[in-house]
């Protein structure tokens, strides 16, 4: 045993660089920058500067880059980074009424996001990032390389962060559409087409902010970058990664992959543990106050997953379950399915009720701060339903909704379909 460790570190040493080398000083610092913190060396012993004094020598000009922490999390895919699905504000008690709406060139499939200002951010298959305000006007727009699937994700700096199928995701200034940064995910090739090689590094899978303002997305693999647009970490899966990956309290990242697998990874990158389903996990992770992670497969399950990756229960249901769950404040779980129901499923996997629309549910139901699950459908409406299961109103729409609502907390109520329209409501 103790000769295995010792040719691990042999070869980890040339690795890094070549042969072990001779230590240079004797246990203990050789300088101030091998000391933590403002500590200092004193004689080989890092020690608490004295008053008043310098407390480090400056790093070398080749030292390796600092990465600090960004702005927070305000807005994003699932109301917040563990997609638990809950609105910032409260659904209308009746049908609301159209306050207005705004075409775009093509279907919006990801769901708006409201920013720290008001601000409505949505993106369009048009290839475009929009900013649009409470009024209803178009503030600005971003035109990327190609299609835009992804849900954008605003820090409380008002940074808007989104991704494209032209293999990269963008850090946008909120105020002005000004491209602050942009990086590349994966090196398909072409990085701009159909098929699986071309759709292989799409940055559809995200973005999701952490606190400390990291940004989690999805393409060729699941991708921690930090705010500055460094890249902080990559675990590569085999097949493409389209969901927005969820964040545990703990740092733990939780996404689903076209490789029938959910992926859970330690906060420096490595991974922790695989569960296979039975087809492509395509369902965004939702995590409940709990740890426990919840996350449909095309296989038409729901599953419930232990923190240390054991399977605690699944929910068959008769159709591809594509939609992230939503969680509400009392643990009930809601999920969508192809089959054109919405699932109220008791923490223990027990299935409350059934609420079945006239077509298929691709989207994402949400929880209204009042308890009111809302939801799109490929029946052109929109639905609000009571938490015992009874349908309170509907709106029609031009096509398919494909895409979560979102309540402002002001209560105005914004909705996009296929038909390429947002509409607000109150």
């Amino acid at each position: 045993m103790v000769v295995g460790v010792a040719v691990t570190a042999f070869a980890a040493a040339i690795l890094l660089g070549g042969c072990p080398r001779p230590r240079s000083t004797p246990d203990g610092c050789g300088k101030d920058t091998d000391c933590k913190g403002a500590r200092v060396c004193v004689k080989r012993e890092c020690v608490e500067p004295p008053p008043g004094s310098v407390s480090r020598q400056p790093p070398p000009a080749d030292a390796a880059p600092v990465h600090r922490a960004g702005p927070g999390p305000f807005a994003m895919f699932g109301g917040d980074a563990r997609h638990t699905g809950r609105t910032a504000g409260a659904a209308p008690e009746k049908a609301p009424a159209e306050q207005w709406s705004v075409k775009f060139g093509g279907p919006v499939v990801g769901s708006p996001t409201v920013g720290p200002d008001g601000t409505i951010y949505v993106t369009s298959h048009d290839h475009f990032l929009y900013a649009v305000g409470a009024d209803g006007k178009i503030r600005w727009k971003l035109e990327t390389g190609d299609r835009v699937w992804s849900t954008p994700a605003v820090a409380a700096d008002g940074t808007v962060y989104t991704g494209s199928d032209d293999d990269h995701i963008y850090a946008v200034d909120g105020a002005t559409g000004k491209v602050e940064w942009k990086l590349r995910l994966g090196e398909c090739e072409p990085p701009i087409g159909f098929g699986p090689e071309g759709a292989r590094c799409d940055g559809d899978g995200g973005p999701t902010i952490g606190p400390d303002g990291t940004i989690y997305t999805g393409g060729d693999g699941v991708y921690a970058i930090w705010p500055d647009g460094a890249l902080r970490w990559k675990l590569a899966t085999p097949e493409h990664v389209s969901t927005a990956p969820a964040l545990a309290a703990d740092g733990r990242v939780y996404a689903g992959s076209q490789d029938d697998a959910l992926y859970a990874i330690n906060p420096d990158g490595t991974r922790a543990w695989e569960v296979r389903t039975h087809d492509d996990v395509e369902s965004s992770p939702a995590i409940g106050d709990d740890g426990t992670v919840y996350a449909g497969s095309d296989d038409g399950a729901l599953y419930a997953v232990s923190r240390d990756g054991q399977v605690e229960w699944k929910v068959l249901t008769r159709g591809a379950v594509r939609g992230s769950p939503a969680i509400a404040v009392d643990g009930t779980i809601y999920a969508s399915s192809f089959e054109g129901r919405l699932y109220a499923i008791d923490p223990s996997g027990k299935v409350l009720w059934r609420f079945a629309a006239a077509d298929r549910i691709a989207g994402s139901p949400v929880v209204a701060q009042n308890g009111v699950i809302l939801f799109g459908s490929q029946d052109d409406h929109l639905y609000a339903v009571s938490p015992d299961g009874v349908l309170l109103w509907f709106l029609t729409f031009g096509e398919d909704i494909d895409s979560a609502p979102v309540i402002a907390a002001d209560g105005v109520l914004y909705a996009a379909s296929d038909d390429g329209t947002l509409r607000a409501f109150k």
